[in-house]
């Protein structure tokens, strides 16, 4: 995959209504606005290969650049970054989860979870973000759901809080799927939003930024070790999270936040 940067960004003035204050992750304190001129201000850079993109300010949510950002597509495990959110923020880490069937048949990429077995949610959430596991995201949404589908409705509800205008997810994981509400899918635009609230959870970037993770289930029969599988971390300085993926709706996906002269970027 050819990573290309982003040369240049000519910025302009924007009125901004400002109505809460927000401390991040990193100690930074800044507002969220309430209303931002979202008008891109960036010419687009030679030889972007991707489909739909979005570089965003990670403190005002205003788009500096943006090539049909608004675009819905599908968007595979990038997905994730949501499911964990919405689990740290509605379980603790260490409650017990226990694998389904659903669960342990996902297809790959898993991490071979079988059926019965019992991990910490907290674990599996490492599963989930370092190697993108489908079965972690699987067991984690029905532990907190119930079901994928009442997970699925946690999630559209949470992106919609976040000021999400085009997203619809139907699986924790995901891959691929259609439902009543039609297909899984988000655009550049939100996703980048969801991520830009993600990183101002500690626990998520302490997640994320992990390189090489261990755990047991919980009658410790068996063992497991992750690697990140976010090679942008050690690529470019700066990085403090980010989330691949790959589906055959999808193709290839990514999104991330980088700390730059003293300021985020999503």
């Amino acid at each position: 995959m050819k990573i290309r940067h982003i040369a240049a960004v000519t910025f302009v003035t924007a009125v901004l209504l400002f109505t809460q204050t927000y401390t991040s992750a990193r100690g930074a304190e800044y507002k969220i606005p309430q209303t931002v001129d979202m008008t891109p201000v960036a010419e687009e850079p030679a030889e972007l290969y991707a489909l739909s993109a979005v570089l965003m300010d990670g403190e005002s949510g205003r788009a500096l650049y943006e090539k049909d950002g608004e675009r819905p597509l599908a968007n595979a495990s990038t997905t994730k970054v949501l499911t964990c959110i919405v689990a740290l923020e509605n379980s603790p880490g260490d409650d017990y989860v226990q694998v389904s069937q659903n669960a342990a048949s996902q297809p790959e990429v898993k991490l071979g979870l079988q059926k019965g077995e019992q991990y910490y949610l907290e674990d599996l959430l490492y599963s989930l973000m370092l190697q993108s596991h489908n079965d972690a995201a699987v067991a984690i949404a029905e532990h907190i759901g119930g079901s994928v589908e009442g997970f699925a409705s946690m999630m559209n509800q949470k992106a919609e809080e976040l000021g999400c205008t085009d997203t619809h997810f139907v699986t924790p994981n995901g891959l691929d799927a259609k439902d009543d509400g039609g297909s899984h899918h988000t655009t550049a635009r939100d996703l980048a939003l969801i991520m830009r609230y993600a990183i101002q959870n500690p626990m998520f970037l302490k997640i994320t930024e992990t390189r090489d993770y261990s755990f047991s289930d919980i009658e410790k029969k068996r063992t497991f070790s992750l690697h990140n599988a976010n090679a942008f971390l050690d690529m470019r300085e700066g990085i403090l999270s980010g989330k691949t993926g790959y589906t055959g709706d999808a193709g290839y996906c990514y999104v991330c936040a980088e700390e730059k002269d003293g300021r985020t970027f999503i």
